[in-house]
């Protein structure tokens, strides 16, 4: 007996790539030396690098502006949509010959990274991110409890909308991202899609994986995060203590009042709290269901491993060739809960 046959036969990946309806996958599948996507939470946008061989100079450098519909998966299963994205660089090198096509998620529209001025008085967060959404032909999508926390005042001076609202995320320990044309503003630690609906955990066993690299930092870094604001009853600097005193951080900004610096002080501690464990694998056979926000659950390791919540906050699917798809994926700890004790308390 031929020892290949006492083995399943490895699977195939495959995938679709369109130029608007038409599906352009058999003209590049006979050129494809390789496919790689890489996917980010925030306001990073994600991006789809095609290489393709040009070994008899037919090909064509495709113009900027081309919009790119992407597929992956394995045969035999449904391909798994990554999204649309826009041609904005294309390089030809040789020998051999190839040619290298970049395109970026076509949801981060130009408008978004155009500077302007504006200020908010007395708005929910909900409100700003919905007129936020409104300027660019965005559905916005926020999270209930998000949407109602109010904002004595906040200024975005010279500051394009993504990066304000990227700003105003972070000081609520959310994430900002745009997906199939929604503003989504969500709880860091969410897990839900673009439509509401629940991301599946995905589990994986280390006969999943090829390469891994768990790291913890110290537990004892920072005891707690102190933010500051101005008092105009008491005309004095007043700050907020999120966690412990002794080796605590210290924000730099000022904010408008107690509230808001507390936000902000306890989004800080709790991506510190995230930070202290992270968890990164490659996966020998690539696994087109984890995307950012995707929660996961590990097996096969040491204890602290296994015993940990995960959350994907980075993805980079690569396919080359006919035969080849593994998945790098970067994991942060789930992090703790919303109630850590705060102080109110006076900067010497």
């Amino acid at each position: 007996m031929d020892p290949q046959d006492q083995h399943p036969a490895h699977p195939a990946p495959t995938y679709r790539l369109k130029i608007g309806d038409r599906d352009i996958t058999p003209m590049v599948d006979a050129r494809l030396i390789s496919v790689t996507l890489n996917e980010c939470r925030g306001n990073e946008a994600d991006q789809l690098d095609l290489v393709l061989d040009d070994h008899d100079g037919a090909l064509e450098i495709p113009p900027k502006g081309r919009e790119l519909q992407l597929a992956i998966g394995w045969a035999g299963t449904d391909l798994i949509d990554k999204g649309t994205f826009i041609v904005g660089e294309a390089e030809h090198s040789g020998a051999p010959d190839q040619i290298c096509i970049r395109a970026r998620s076509a949801d981060m529209h130009q408008s978004l990274r155009t500077r302007v001025e504006r200020s908010y008085h007395g708005a929910t967060v909900g409100e700003i991110v919905r007129q936020t959404a409104a300027r660019h032909q965005l559905v916005a999508r926020i999270d209930p409890a998000l949407g109602a926390r109010q904002i004595e005042h906040i200024d975005q001076t010279n500051e394009s909308d993504l990066n304000f609202i990227t700003r105003l995320a972070k000081l609520h320990d959310a994430v900002a991202t745009i997906k199939r044309g929604r503003l989504l503003f969500l709880p860091i630690v969410g897990t839900t899609t673009s439509t509401g609906e629940s991301i599946p955990v995905i589990e994986i066993t280390r006969a999943d994986g090829d390469i891994h690299r768990y790291h913890t930092s110290d537990r004892d870094a920072y005891s707690g995060v102190r933010a500051y604001w101005h008092d105009p009853k008491r005309a004095k600097r007043r700050g907020v203590l999120v966690g412990k005193s002794g080796n605590a951080k210290r924000l730099k900004d000022t904010f408008a009042n107690e509230a808001d610096s507390r936000a902000a002080a306890q989004a800080e501690w709790r991506r510190i709290q995230r930070g202290l464990a992270t968890f990164d694998l490659t996966l020998a056979l690539g696994q087109p269901m984890l995307t950012p926000q995707t929660p996961v659950k590990v097996s096969g390791w040491k204890p602290e491993i296994d015993d940990t919540e995960w959350l994907t906050i980075k993805v980079r699917h690569t396919m080359t060739g006919h035969d080849g798809f593994t998945t790098h994926v970067e994991l942060e700890t789930v992090g703790t809960g919303h109630n850590e004790p705060s102080s109110v308390e006076d900067p010497e």
